[in-house]
């Protein structure tokens, strides 16, 4: 009965999103928390919401992105099993600076084993950078150690959403 129990036990993760700003983070969250899309305004301090997905209940925290408000993001990396990291694929402009943050916080030890979801997010946009082009501009190939996915989104529509939803519940529930 206890072999059961926790076969079928719904899991528990906490996830982090973040992102430079106007990334598509706090859309996504609605999104998959909704199945709708509600008017965002930039986030200031962050959001909590649980997202039910399959047998895995994600806590998944919207952490505000404003440059004031980055340094802040250490404060939510204990226990975080999967970082999804949002990327605005059509700013070409801050890709870089993107990039700059992502590793920033990888180098941290407390998500020494945290696994990686990036959203190339807007890809309904006509200039956006695709997955390959995303994943080469924030130096994803140099992370050896690192188990990381890359998946195309559009936030708005919810395309590719669920996509990384599968990946990250399959790649931290083995680990769990």
């Amino acid at each position: 009965s206890k072999f059961f129990n926790r076969l079928f036990a719904k899991k528990e993760l906490r996830l982090l999103m973040v992102g430079l700003e106007n990334a598509g983070k706090t859309t996504i969250l609605y999104k998959l928390r909704l199945g709708e899309i509600v008017t965002t305004i930039p986030t200031i301090g962050f959001y909590v919401e649980t997202v039910e997905y399959k047998n895995i209940s994600f806590t998944v925290w919207d952490v505000g992105s404003v440059d004031s408000s980055r340094p802040l993001w250490r404060y939510y990396y204990p226990n975080t099993r999967g970082l999804i990291f949002v990327v605005d694929s059509n700013d070409r402009d801050r890709v870089f600076e993107a990039r700059d943050e992502l590793h920033r916080m990888l180098h941290e030890d407390e998500l020494r084993d945290a696994v990686l979801l990036v959203l190339a997010n807007k890809q309904d946009l006509p200039n956006a950078m695709n997955a390959s082009e995303v994943a080469n501009k924030l130096g994803l190939h140099s992370l050896y150690l690192r188990h990381w996915y890359i998946q195309s989104t559009c936030g708005m529509s919810g395309e590719g959403l669920y996509e990384g939803l599968d990946w990250i519940s399959n790649n931290i529930a083995n680990k769990v």
